[in-house]
């Protein structure tokens, strides 16, 4: 009875010591732009009571937190572990295996054939001693002793050449063998390769069979969004073509499978969120509520950018010389040049800072081999410090540091009050908000706008309603469904996948901004953009069958009009000369007066008409002891707050027209201005 009693105990023992080795094939797979979660599917038959799995070939890279486990019927899990084994020689690698059989096969043909010659080697001794009883033997006669000598004659030579060709075969072969044993050695001296393994213990309260589902989250996966721009002619509609440069180093090859790709990230938390008292105070400035605090929100970093150029200009386009550009973390870095232009290696890093003094600074991913950026002024570092450079004569540095205090004043004119949704907005400029964004507009004036608003309305206040629909944030997210299987190597490949392909009707313009560039740029426009669900990402520019380059799309920095340019077209020439007469300085008692005339001279050398736009600026005054007046702008288009001049010329074929402009500028004697 006591050995029937240590039999019973020991039973559920063995049984649960047998572990059923389980291979799960990967059915579908989302990736993000960092990371990604593979799906698995297995199918496993478990019996009543305690069964354990263990669920070999899962990446070596999973999230051990993220790991879910679907399909599991009345079955219950009582422990999950997960592990990472390495590949022995016992568990050949997909490649070894692949090298090992060709070998193998190799050496069967070689040895098939060494046989074949061997026998045939054989072949040719008994004939040479049928050859010799034949002629011991008096009784053939002439005819038939040449019938054998003929047969034996053909067909040694028929064995010769056989052997000799097998003897070709054969050291082609031992080549083939020793290139496959050199890679063989090769694969196998190699570090060795982790696996994951999902080990399971699952109680069932039956036998049953069900196909587990098994899914995880992966680090080292991602997309980039990337664009294809093409254009037949400036009568055909534009193309966009959106697509995605997956990568992926996981540690496990995605072979035919269905890939998701999705905008937002992917997220491990479970736990319910938890709401908290919101308090209001006084901020002593208006924001946008879909301004974000960071620039990071919406970028996403791409890891096969290895060297970034661009330009960084102020709000009003200039070149900014000397911006501090870092790769975060490290102390790489380098400068914008005289034109605002950098280039910076980037060994390693995700993320680059761009400073500049009195402005603010600004943290990106590295999303594009391209980083152009336009700086916001700070002006609460303005009004700490103001650093002014002057010529190095009588000064050791050829810098002044004075405070804001001792700067000259701007022109103060009278300015209403705004009231953006509500909020008193101090400092507001026509700009800040876009058309599209406005839902109403009222303008109070005199006694009414003081009632309500108190002294700062003295000069009237304009009331703005904002629409309250929500725009692109880091929260929303787009999932394209693609409708092709993929395979995507764990090599840190890059494998290009379509997602969609949009016709678009684009208004194509030449524009030309001679102040900045000789250059005239083929320009296409287009509205509606934001149903496309775009990404900041780089752009390759194809027009009339050529490659014109690259460009980033920027949907963070676009508002209603999205533009892009097409390349440069050398068959329009433009040039931008001061004319002589107008270079002339005088006096008129204490003021010192300038003035100045431009001629714009633009020649069509192409065969069919064109619109070309031409753009440049007169100066604006920041100080009340320079004005700036006679301004003569021709037939130009002239926005006085901005100073910006612009022309639409339609240019015949063959054609030269002219743009002229012109301006005077006072300023105190003894004092210098820069234009």
């Amino acid at each position: 009875m006591k050995k029937l009693c240590l039999f019973l105990f020991f039973i559920p023992i063995v049984l649960f010591s047998q572990e059923h080795e389980l291979q799960s094939n990967i059915e579908s797979i989302t990736i993000y732009l960092s990371g990604a979660q593979v799906h698995r599917n297995v199918q496993c038959t478990l019996k009543k009571g305690a069964n354990a799995i263990s669920i070999k070939g899962v990446s070596a890279d999973l999230d051990e937190n993220t790991l879910q486990i679907a399909g599991l019927k009345q079955a219950a899990i009582r422990s999950m572990k997960y592990e990472i084994n390495y590949l022995d020689a016992a568990t050949k690698s997909p490649q070894i295996a692949s090298l090992s059989n060709k070998l193998e096969q190799f050496k069967q043909e070689q040895a098939y054939l060494e046989n074949a010659s061997q026998g045939l080697q054989e072949e040719v001794k008994m004939i040479e001693l049928n050859r010799r009883i034949s002629g011991d033997n008096e009784n053939l006669d002439l005819n038939r002793l040449k019938e054998i000598s003929a047969y034996y004659r053909e067909r040694t030579q028929a064995i010769y050449n056989e052997i000799y060709s097998n003897s070709i075969k054969t050291n082609k072969l031992k080549d083939s063998i020793q290139l496959y044993t050199s890679e063989l050695v090769k694969s196998q001296g190699s570090p060795k390769k982790a696996v994951g393994e999902i080990k399971l213990i699952l109680d069932s309260p039956i036998t049953l069979t069900t196909d587990l589902s098994i899914s995880y989250q992966v680090e080292k996966a991602g997309w980039v969004p990337t664009y294809d721009i093409r254009s037949t002619g400036i009568d055909k509609p534009l193309q966009l073509i959106y697509k995605a440069h997956v990568y992926q180093n996981t540690a496990e090859d995605w072979e035919n499978v269905e890939i998701t790709l999705a905008t937002n990230k992917p997220s491990s938390n479970i736990s319910k969120p938890k709401l908290e008292t919101k308090y209001l105070n006084f901020s002593s400035s208006y924001t946008k509520k879909y301004n974000s605090t960071t620039r990071k929100n919406g970028y996403s970093y791409n890891p096969m950018v290895k060297r970034v150029f661009g330009t960084i200009t102020d709000p009003e386009g200039e070149p900014l010389p000397g911006v501090a550009i870092v790769i975060e973390g490290t102390n790489q870095g380098t400068q914008t040049d005289f034109d605002g232009n950098y280039t910076l290696d980037i060994p390693n890093g995700r993320s680059l800072s761009f400073s500049y003094i009195g402005f603010k600074p600004v943290d990106l991913p590295i999303y594009s081999s391209i980083m152009n950026l336009q700086l916001e002024e700070d002006a609460q570092a303005l009004e700490e410090v103001v650093v002014t450079g002057y010529g190095l004569a009588g000064r050791a540095s050829g810098v002044q540091i004075r405070g804001a205090s001792s700067m000259p004043q701007k022109i103060q004119t009278p300015e209403p009050l705004y009231i953006i949704d509500g909020i008193p907005v101090e400092g507001f400029t026509e700009g800040d908000l876009d058309a599209s964004e406005i839902a109403s507009i009222e303008t109070l004036r005199n006694e009414n706008a003081i009632d309500l608003y108190g002294s700062r309305a003295a000069d009237g206040v304009i009331i703005i309603n904002t629409h309250k629909s929500s725009t692109q944030t880091d929260g929303k997210n787009t999932v394209f469904r693609i409708p092709k299987s993929y395979t995507i190597k764990s090599k840190m490949e890059i494998t290009s996948v379509d997602i969609n392909l949009y016709q678009l009707k684009a208004t194509y313009q030449y524009l030309a901004i001679p102040v900045i560039d000789t250059n005239v740029f083929l320009t296409a426009s287009f509205t509606d953009w934001e149903q496309f669900n775009l990404l900041p990402g780089e752009a390759h520019i194809y027009f009339d069958g050529r490659y014109e380059g690259k460009t980033v799309i920027d949907p963070y920095l676009t508002k209603k009009e999205m533009t892009v340019s097409l390349g440069i077209d050398h068959n329009i020439q433009i040039e931008r000369n001061q004319e002589r007469n107008f270079k002339s300085k005088s006096f008129s008692g204490g003021t010192r007066l300038v003035d100045r005339t431009y001629r714009i001279t633009i020649k069509n050398n192409k065969n069919i008409p064109i619109n070309l736009k031409v753009m440049d600026r007169i100066p604006l005054s920041e100080n009340r002891d320079i004005k700036v007046d006679d301004i003569v702008t021709g037939d130009a288009s002239y926005d006085a707050k901005k100073g910006i001049l612009s022309w639409n010329n339609s240019i015949e074929a063959k054609a030269t027209t002219t743009n002229e402009f012109s301006f005077r500028i006072k300023y105190p004697k003894g004092k210098f201005i820069s234009l």
